[in-house]
């Protein structure tokens, strides 16, 4: 049985807050996060709660991709250099959506209407 909503559109002016820079939100009546707040906070990715920890999981990598880790492993299991690179790719892929982020709004606050080249860029 599907339910209906019962919330009309959004009322929100997306328009304005979008075209807002950082400066022209008004955070004072904010409170500051404190370190005993942080320690109750909860990991979420898609609205679900992530726990704390590791999860054990079966996976099928290519051959060449374990052989690479093993020989970069040293001392340390390989495993524990893939867990780390899949972080780092994550970490990067959230600094890059917040570059281009910025890139944009600089452009947009200087005027400047050239159109935003992708990265890698690679000629056709």
């Amino acid at each position: 049985m599907s339910k209906k909503s019962i919330s009309r559109g959004s009322q929100t002016e997306w328009e304005r807050i979008e075209a807002m820079s950082d400066e022209d939100i008004d955070t004072s009546e904010i409170p500051e996060i404190t370190g005993e707040q942080m320690k109750g906070a909860a990991l979420r990715f898609g609205g679900k709660r992530v726990s704390k920890g590791k999860v054990r999981v079966n996976i099928l990598l290519d051959a060449e991709v374990v052989a690479y880790f093993k020989s970069q492993a040293g001392g340390r299991g390989y495993q524990t250099l893939i867990n780390e690179a899949l972080k780092a790719s994550m970490r990067d892929r959230d600094l890059e959506a917040t570059v281009r982020r910025i890139i944009r709004e600089e452009l947009r606050a200087s005027g400047n209407s050239q159109t935003i080249v992708p990265w890698p860029w690679h000629p056709p």
